[in-house]
């Protein structure tokens, strides 16, 4: 098969099936790259979200890029943020030609309304996922808490989280645990 016909269809399926935004979509993406086209080992997807989440820009398209770019380079790249993105791009176009005619329709609320809770789940489920990936267990879990509190209650720029974390990380790896 084709492997640029291929990831677009993958990642346009991805694209599509996905509601909630890019973080909803890494279940799809672990069993689509991961378990059924064998594309990236489990590891190496977890650290292509970390670097995808600390790059500017919409996750979903980060993640596609370096997913296609370890495929294929620019050409792959390219082919799968096409695919991630096309579906958005068609389904906000269609919403934008015809919402005004659906405002206000209860129906459509009500729709809106229930997909909410789901989208919380598609969060969580690969949330759990990569912490266990990540090793994080009751010993160390108190640091994704953390970080979590100190940005929602405190205000703290993720970003300022994630470079302490990544200087603790390095202070504990150089001086208490010294790596294999």
């Amino acid at each position: 098969m084709n492997i640029y016909w291929d990831s677009f269809k993958t990642f346009f399926k991805i694209g599509i099936f996905t509601l909630g935004g890019g973080y909803a979509m890494i279940p799809l993406i672990e069993e689509e790259v991961v378990n059924k086209h064998q594309w990236v080992k489990r590891e190496e997807l977890l650290d292509l979200i970390a670097v995808a989440q600390s790059c500017p820009g919409v996750f979903a398209a980060n993640i596609s890029i370096f997913i296609g770019y370890k495929l294929r380079h620019t050409p792959g790249a390219v082919i799968t943020c096409l695919g991630t993105c096309l579906p958005s791009f068609l389904i906000i176009l269609a919403i934008a030609m015809f919402f005004h005619q659906a405002e206000e329709n209860p129906v459509i609320a009500s729709i809106f309304r229930g997909i909410r809770p789901a989208v919380v789940a598609l969060i969580a489920v690969p949330t759990f996922n990569l912490a266990k990936s990540a090793h994080i267990n009751w010993s160390n879990c108190w640091i994704p808490i953390l970080s979590a509190l100190v940005i929602w209650a405190m205000g703290v720029s993720p970003i300022l989280v994630i470079v302490a974390a990544a200087i603790g990380g390095w202070l504990y790896g150089t001086f208490v645990k010294p790596t294999e």
